[in-house]
């Protein structure tokens, strides 16, 4: 009798943590569709705006032009006694990653583009991830989905004229005066002809944890160790993969690094205010080395099925109440989700052909 109440009681339990398993990943869904959290802004208005009534199959709906990469990164361990993630573990970890371009077109010219990314998914045997998704500006201009949504509809192109308004641009800027920061970095800006010379930021805040529970917001950089230099006589300006043609020419000859180094925050920071660059001043670590050895088109490869959620965090760390960080994760969503069912319509279609 005993041993029966035991099993049911197992099965039981069983059966709860199944359901809180489903429960939790039936409610990510969702909030990730816009369908919850009571926000004026969803993550399906934030796609169409990004589309302008124009998408790109199969792509991804932002940063759509891009190359895989592949390779390690080597932990020093410095961050270990603020954080049990296991990357920051002295040891070597693999990654797959991503160079990518703004934009939605996938045909755009490299060097034209504003703004440069590097993504990563580093990956442990014990099935731990950690998934970054960096770009060139330190911050952003607005502190909210919903000012970042009106940001987006000021720069989008007019039908008229196929440029956005420079009033209404100039108007929207006035308005916010947060966005100063942006401005200074966007004005000092000078654009390498390398993927591998420029430097990324994570942009929004993070907490590490240690083993007593403490919590230390941080962000950080992935800073060149190469120099800027001028491109190889056989790419030009004009041609439109100039970024990943250099990259393939400086991968042939050695790895390309980059140092990553971490920001502590002090109690004068707003972890949840990516609009604030912390003063230099700040304690920095370096907390390994990024060594990309190979790369690899992105259709068909590994890069290219992977959503960047900066939300996929290993444990010993956590994610901040910054907005902004949280309506990132829900519009990758949101993308995923539309090019997975074209990528579906589209093996479907072939096969009934």
């Amino acid at each position: 009798m005993s041993n029966n109440l035991g099993a049911n009681t197992a099965t039981k339990k069983r059966y709860f943590i199944i359901f809180l398993v489903i429960s939790a990943l039936v409610l990510s869904f969702l909030f990730a569709a816009g369908l919850l959290g009571g926000g004026a802004t969803t993550a399906q208005q934030f796609i169409d705006l990004q589309e302008n009534g124009q998408p790109q199959f199969s792509f991804r709906r932002a940063h759509a032009k891009g190359v895989c990469i592949t390779g390690k990164f080597d932990s020093t361990g410095e961050l270990a006694n603020y954080s049990t993630a296991i990357f920051f573990q002295a040891g070597s970890y693999p990654f797959v990653g991503r160079f990518s371009i703004a934009g939605s077109n996938p045909l755009a010219p490299d060097l034209a583009a504003p703004v440069r990314s590097l993504a990563l998914s580093l990956n442990h045997d014990s099935g731990q991830s950690w998934r970054m998704a960096m770009n060139t500006p330190p911050v952003v201009a607005v502190a909210t989905p919903e000012d970042f949504y009106q940001q987006i509809k000021v720069l989008t192109p007019l039908a008229t004229t196929g440029k956005p308004s420079p009033d209404k641009i100039n108007e929207f800027f006035a308005a916010h005066p947060e966005t100063r920061a942006f401005t200074r970095w966007q004005q000092s800006y000078r654009p390498t002809t390398s993927f591998a010379t420029e430097q990324y930021h994570s942009i929004n805040a993070f907490y590490l944890l240690n083993k007593q529970g403490a919590r230390q917001a941080i962000r950080w950089a992935m800073v060149p160790q190469a120099r800027a230099q001028l491109q190889s006589g056989d790419i030009t300006h004009s041609d439109k993969d100039a970024l990943q043609l250099e990259l393939a020419q400086r991968l042939a000859v050695q790895p390309v690094r980059f140092d990553l180094m971490v920001t502590l925050a002090n109690e004068q920071d707003d972890e949840n205010n990516p609009t604030q660059a912390w003063p230099k001043e700040r304690v920095t670590l370096k907390a390994g080395t990024v060594v990309i050895s190979g790369m690899q088109p992105q259709a068909g490869h590994a890069c290219n099925g992977l959503v960047f959620d900066p939300l996929i965090l290993p444990e010993g760390m956590a994610a901040t109440q910054d907005p902004i960080l949280h309506a990132r994760s829900s519009a990758y969503a949101e993308s995923y989700r539309r090019r997975a069912r074209e990528v579906l319509l589209d093996k479907k279609a072939g096969a009934q052909q």
